[in-house]
């Protein structure tokens, strides 16, 4: 209907779905936006391999790899690289697309299955002078067989999951669960207009319809899936006192959430997502986990710049990408400095007295300070787009980095944040980060309680972080954490909301259920769908019918939502644990061996399947399970932990003993593998091993609970009343309304007394 619609210059129903039409239409109307786009990194995302589109050397090039020789040929048009393929074998594969464009472009191969591969050797497009023209291994410390989950036919690197949805628009992955395969297709190969506008068909109906006349008042954003332009009326003007523009009212517009689909580290959550929806109506970003982010916000691993900006006062203050970035050609609005002076008043801060560094000099940019840069990808460098001040103070208190020792490298932290408080006395390191809470959080300090829960209600801090306080919290709940989860339920932020599931307890009350219970019916999607996660375990006879039928629908979408990665065994991992907790093992299993389907070495399903065969008193075969994972995963903690405590169930004390101590040794912050091997150690008869190892592990957590009631254990029983009293009164330090602590440090003060 619709095509016939636009065939006849007709307008398209409002009530029809909105389709694709390709870049070539919507240039046929806007000639200008095109002519800039097609240069673009977005124009060159992704394309059919051809002499104008492959630049890497084809001519009998060479790369050894840890012994693998890889060589880049022609024939005729075609590109061919002779490398291992998915049985080890050296064998001649065509490229079929190019991807990407520079710093480096990788290459797309065709497998059977419907499966476009990225080759894990890509071309450096960098002039030689920079060290670039040339190939190089992505993984060049690591040696990669067929196989590998890392090598370019391992399901890390299949397209169709990990690239297709942010290089290509109009994409649909079309994923067969049932003859694993893929028929994916797109509208456009690359990343062009309708990507970020949404599906033009009812736009260029509308457009037919209305050609010569003007564009009449009640036209609905003029038949766009998504309109880009803010709709509050308002504008920037400059403060004169700060030399910092601020706009006239708080910025409406959908701009930052359309770029973050693609320039976010997320999950999809809802299938076929169309530009224009609300961001966490499709998307649940990642928080500022570690690993990810370090303590204080700062990139770390590969998060291109979403999760940054929302930190960012800029973000705050109503920016948005397009301020800086000109949306067609990506290109900056202006170079240099003056790009900030867009809103930043170059006699205020483009000055010595500002930067404290030689004018046109490095440390004169202001990028250089406040976007620091990290590269990925061996060549891509790229700036953290958090816009902060730098803090060497914090660099010094919680180990995270600053722009002053990334310039001055043989310099450290210690010497740069007191130049910093000399340059500016009343300035950010004068004030409390929530880098503090969340190191607290991640490594266990006696405050982390406290801290996160004051970061959860600090509305003045960004959403991101209050956030991401809430997983961390988990970790650390008591009663006092109640005023700051309830406040989360309820906050105005829908990102803070969808993370508030995550700091409920494993055990949940009815009181936590009812408390809970509003999230489900959220008006946004990511919020109800970690809400029915959280709540998939409780008791139905703890809701209202109400809730129960919204816990039914949220229920659906989380489904839903982990169907979308299908193709993924992680996504039937977590069907499993879900059925589990809602107690249907038998749909668990199924789970379980859908993920060994798609992957016959993913070692998450093969512990998962050995914790189901435990439940069902089977563990012979579950030690089967574990030993099978360890080939695969020799040095997996968690696998050693698991087989661990099966050998401790089966009384083989002395090899349980053995793969504890090994789980304890590979993962050495894990706080519960230190308690566990420490209390096997004592059952062993090594009290003294024991004390030392969990003297060790509260040093390195001090806010664990299990590692001080082990101390108190074991050094009560071995006579040493007084060191058990200590740890018994610090335990109750931090835990002051426990009246059991209370009474343990009663009854060890009357032995000490005796």
């Amino acid at each position: 209907m619709l095509a016939l619609a636009l065939a006849r210059g007709m307008p398209a129903l409002a009530d029809e779905p909105a389709g694709f039409v390709g870049a070539q239409v919507c240039a046929g109307c806007h000639p200008r936006e095109a002519e800039r786009w097609a240069g673009s990194h977005h124009a060159l995302a992704m394309q059919q391999a051809t002499p104008a589109t492959v630049l890497g050397d084809f001519s009998d090039a060479r790369l050894n790899h840890f012994g693998v020789v890889t060589s880049f040929s022609r024939s005729g048009d075609g590109f061919l690289v002779h490398t291992d393929g998915p049985d080890g074998a050296l064998n001649d594969y065509q490229i079929a697309y190019t991807f990407g464009h520079y710093p480096l472009q990788q290459y797309l191969i065709a497998l059977p299955g419907g499966r476009l591969q990225a080759l894990g050797i890509a071309w450096d497009a960098r002039p030689k002078e920079q060290g670039g023209q040339r190939w190089f291994h992505l993984y060049p410390d690591q040696r990669l067989p067929a196989g590998d989950r890392l090598h370019w036919t391992g399901r890390d690197q299949t397209w169709n999951y990990q690239c297709a949805g942010c290089h290509s628009t109009g994409l649909a992955k079309n994923f067969d669960l049932g003859g694993n395969s893929y028929a994916t297709a797109w509208s456009d190969v690359d990343v062009s207009c309708e990507a970020c506008h949404g599906p033009g068909a009812r736009h260029v109906a509308w457009a037919r319809s209305h050609a010569g006349a003007a564009v009449p008042a009640d036209a609905d954003r003029l038949g766009l899936t998504n309109w880009l332009k803010p709709t509050d009326q308002g504008h920037w003007e400059m403060n004169p006192e700060t030399g910092i523009a601020k706009r006239t009212v708080p910025l409406v517009s959908a701009e930052v959430d359309v770029c973050a689909a693609c320039h976010a580290r997320r999950r999809v959550i809802v299938k076929d997502a169309v530009p224009g929806t609300p961001f966490l109506d499709s998307y649940l970003p990642a928080l500022l986990e570690p690993g990810l982010y370090h303590a204080d916000g700062q990139i770390d691993g590969e998060v291109f710049e979403y999760g940054s900006f929302l930190q960012s006062r800029m973000h705050r203050a109503g920016v948005t990408c397009s301020v800086c970035h000109d949306p067609h050609s990506l290109k900056l609005r202006a170079e240099g400095n003056t790009l900030c002076s867009q809103c930043h008043t170059p006699e205020k801060f483009d000055t010595a007295a500002h930067h404290h560094h030689a004018s046109g000099g490095a440390g004169a940019a202001c990028v250089n300070c406040h976007m620091p840069t990290k590269t990925y990808m061996i060549v891509d460098r790229r700036r953290d787009h958090s816009f902060r001040v730098p803090r060497p103070d914090l660099s010094a208190s919680v180990g995270t980095p600053n722009a002053c020792t990334q310039c001055h490298a043989d310099r450290s932290a210690n010497w740069a944040a007191p130049a910093i408080a000399t340059w500016y006395p009343h300035g950010r390191q004068t004030q409390p980060h929530y880098a503090a809470a969340l190191n607290a959080g991640r490594t266990g300090t006696a405050d982390a309680e406290q801290r996160l829960d004051a970061l959860i209600l600090d509305h003045d801090q960004p959403d991101i972080a209050r956030a991401s306080a809430l997983p961390l919290l988990s970790r650390y709940l008591t009663p006092a954490s109640e005023a700051a989860i309830k406040a989360a339920i309820a906050d105005p932020s829908a990102l803070v909301r969808s993370a508030a599931p995550r700091a409920l307890p494993a055990t949940l009350s009815s009181a936590v259920v009812q408390a809970a219970a509003p999230l489900l019916s959220d008006p946004v999607r990511a919020v109800r769908v970690e809400a029915a996660r959280a709540l998939a375990g409780v008791d139905p006879n703890t809701m209202t019918a109400e809730q129960r039928t919204a816990f039914d629908s949220a229920y659906r979408e989380l489904v839903a939502a982990e169907m979308v990665d299908a193709d993924r065994p992680e996504a039937h991992l977590n069907l499993g644990l879900l059925h589990l907790r809602r107690q249907l093992p038998a749909e668990a299993e199924a789970e379980y061996r859908t993920a060994l389907r798609l992957d016959r070495d993913f070692v998450p399903a093969m512990a998962n399947l050995a914790d189901l065969d435990r439940m069902r008193g089977q563990d012979q075969q579950g030690a089967e399970l574990l030993r099978k994972a360890l080939l695969v995963e020799p040095k997996n903690a968690d696998v050693h932990h698991s087989l661990g405590l099966l050998l401790v169930r089966q009384h083989n004390y002395a090899e349980a003993l053995g793969e504890l101590r090994q789980a304890s040794e590979l993962a050495p912050d894990n706080a519960r593998y230190a308690y566990v091997y420490a209390i096997a150690l004592n059952s062993a008869g090594a009290a003294a091993d024991a004390m030392a190892l969990l003297e060790r592990a509260h040093r390195q957590h001090p806010a664990d609970a299990d590692i001080m009631v082990g101390l108190v254990s074991i050094a009560r029983d071995r006579g040493d009343i007084a060191t058990a009293l200590r740890y018994a009164r610090e335990l109750s330090g931090q835990h002051p309304t426990d009246t059991q602590l209370r009474a343990l440090v009663l009854g060890l003060e009357r032995q000490q007394g005796r």
